[in-house]
């Protein structure tokens, strides 16, 4: 169990995981504050001059009945934005390093993979079969 462990953790896909981790919690307090200061102050001028931003409040004249539309579209763009960003700066080019890198692993001008010693004996079995099935028409 603990030489599983250790195997995992000298993968690399530890420190992958830890990098990640960090861009993306600088990553979320910059998105976060984009929203918070531009997306918010939008959304919430469609509300009105005087309101707190975009929704509405359940029971008037009482602040906790507030349902904050604007903090839901806030979240959704902070989400969208976020999952771009990641998809195309991070995901796009490492899927195009690993293409290459198979290209450069395996040419594709080399001759075709071996067949498996499996797949070569049951067709081989299968064209004995044939063969004797016909002999058999035949007679």
């Amino acid at each position: 169990m603990i030489k599983g462990f250790r195997d995992f953790v000298l993968r690399g896909n530890v420190i992958e995981l830890a990098i990640a981790v960090v861009i993306g919690s600088a990553f979320t307090a910059l998105v976060s504050a984009f929203t918070a200061n531009i997306i918010n102050p939008v959304i919430a001028s469609a509300g009105g001059i005087d309101a707190a931003g975009l929704g509405f409040r359940i029971r008037p004249g009482n602040d906790a009945t507030f349902v904050d539309v604007g903090a839901v579209l806030t979240a959704v763009i902070t989400f969208l934005i976020t999952a771009a960003v990641v998809y195309f700066l991070f995901v796009v080019p490492m899927n195009r390093a690993r293409e290459r890198l198979r290209a450069l692993a395996a040419p594709e001008d080399s001759e075709e993979a071996p067949i498996p010693v499996d797949t070569a004996l049951l067709t081989e079995m299968r064209d004995l079969l044939k063969d004797l099935a016909s002999r058999e028409t035949r007679r």
